[in-house]
């Protein structure tokens, strides 16, 4: 069967179409970073999937019936019925974005000196886990070394060094483990049923407390239906219902599997946790019933939650990814492999080897992407995750150069992500051109999203 969406257009928006003159005027007035330019600049927007999909029709409606009450609100119930049928964890609190879910459960949970052990941490998880004076620590399965290989769950936690890190003496220092589905930070990978419950056991033998980053819930499930023996007659809705049932709690950007612009969720099962972080929600995002949102986006956002798990959704948009790979593989440029659903990442340091990572090789890529063709997307390599000092200068790089391809949901269409692989093979035929770039400005923390750079001409490498 050829590759279909399995909805109809009926509102659309024009795409900006810009000439290489005008992109490179624009990158460099937005200091060579990708985040720092004006959507109306950029043609293909894969900077990130959250908050960028489109709603559907019956997402639109149910915000027309939007409850704008301060407390209380009728779409706040609706919401609480779809989150307690799905998770099963009796308390539960909206707020306005995943990070925020992050800050309130970590504060609430963490004491100053405590560890957070993850599959892998994404950027604002470990930020959040940091302010409060503590250390974020990842293990990520052994096949995830392996950018090439076709493990199917590569999204895995090192169970060995898991057991290993609780059993040893201090470890009463770990104050959680946080799963997260799919693993962003690591290749958009899944993580299979039998490590959320095997990582779920050990946390129970030694008493610490264990919660899923459940931002791409419903992917991580339709990924499991079609890669884990055991769940091929399974449907996703029942296996993120299993997933829940694992852990003790969750945090999530509902902006990703919630389909909503904005939205997010910290649930728990330990009523005096929830007793404190209900505390720090009324402090911070608002009172109990309506947590930073809308009456609309409350009601928005418990329909999407709905059609997420629909296997047509979740098949189509798993071929759409899987078709951008193959493109991108005829382009002679390698991925993380096998392709995840929301994002595709790019190896750009083999793509690029004349660029060492001192010179950024994952940032220089995404910036040509852009000054080629007026794609925007994501470095994940040593700009993001490198240790870089004082004066801007890397100190240890990240173990990979990779660039995210991260796909809006339900937003662009076939012929969009060809003409951005072919944006891609245009470049990958003359590689060697694509200059490197340092930093001139870098904030402390988070540097990727506000930092600045220039190019650095091919004689001064």
């Amino acid at each position: 069967m050829p590759l279909m969406e399995p909805y109809r257009i009926k509102v659309v928006e024009p795409i900006p179409i810009t000439t290489r003159a005008e992109r490179e005027h624009a990158m460099a007035d937005a200091g060579y970073n990708p985040f720092n330019l004006r959507a109306d600049q950029v043609t293909i927007d894969l900077l990130s999937d959250s908050g960028t999909g489109a709603i559907s029709a019956e997402q639109q409606a149910a915000g027309t019936r939007g409850d704008e009450s301060y407390a209380g609100a009728r779409s706040y119930y609706r919401f609480r019925e779809v989150i307690a049928d799905l998770t099963s964890y009796p308390h539960f609190f909206p707020v306005h974005q995943g990070r925020a879910a992050e800050r309130i459960l970590f504060s609430a949970l963490l004491k100053p000196g405590q560890v957070s052990i993850s599959n892998t941490h994404f950027d604002t998880t470990r930020a959040n886990v940091e302010l409060l004076g503590c250390t974020a620590r990842d293990l990520p399965c052994p096949e995830a070394k392996n950018l090439d290989g076709d493990f199917p769950f590569k999204g895995d936690i090192d169970l060995v060094q898991l057991e290993r890190i609780l059993g040893e003496p201090g470890a009463g220092n770990v104050g959680v483990v946080v799963m997260t589905i799919t693993n962003n930070g690591g290749g958009g990978q899944p993580v299979s049923m039998a490590n959320l419950r095997a990582a779920r056991d050990i946390c129970r033998r030694y008493g610490v407390p264990y919660f899923l980053d459940a931002a791409r819930f419903a992917e991580n499930a339709w990924l499991v239906t079609q890669r884990e023996p055991g769940y091929a007659n399974v449907s996703p809705r029942e296996v993120a219902e299993e997933a829940f049932a694992l852990a003790d709690g969750c945090v999530a950007s509902l902006k990703k599997d919630g389909i909503v612009h904005m939205g997010g969720i910290v649930a728990m099962r330990d009523p005096e946790l929830a007793k404190r972080c209900e505390l720090l929600l009324i402090a911070g995002e608002g009172f109990t019933t309506y947590g930073g949102l809308s009456g609309r986006e409350l009601d928005m956002l418990a329909q999407g939650l709905l059609e997420v798990t629909d296997p047509a959704y979740l098949g189509a948009r798993a071929a759409q990814t899987s078709h951008l790979a193959q493109l991108v593989a005829d382009a002679g440029v390698d991925i993380v492999r096998p392709p995840g659903i929301h994002a595709l990442y790019l190896n750009a340091g083999r793509l690029l080897p004349h660029l060492p990572p001192r010179l950024f090789p994952g940032h220089a890529l995404a910036t040509e992407l852009y000054l080629a063709g007026g794609v925007r997307c994501a470095e994940l390599g040593s700009l993001y995750l490198g240790e870089i000092d004082d004066d801007g200068e890397l100190q240890r790089p990240a173990p990979y150069e990779l660039v995210r391809l991260a796909i809006p949901r339900r937003v662009y269409t076939q012929s969009h992500l060809e003409y951005v692989a072919e944006t891609l093979a245009q470049i990958a035929k003359r590689p060697e051109r694509v200059p490197g770039y340092r930093l001139v400005e870098s904030p402390p923390i988070l540097r990727h999203f506000k930092c600045r750079l220039e190019q650095v001409p091919a004689d001064a490498r």
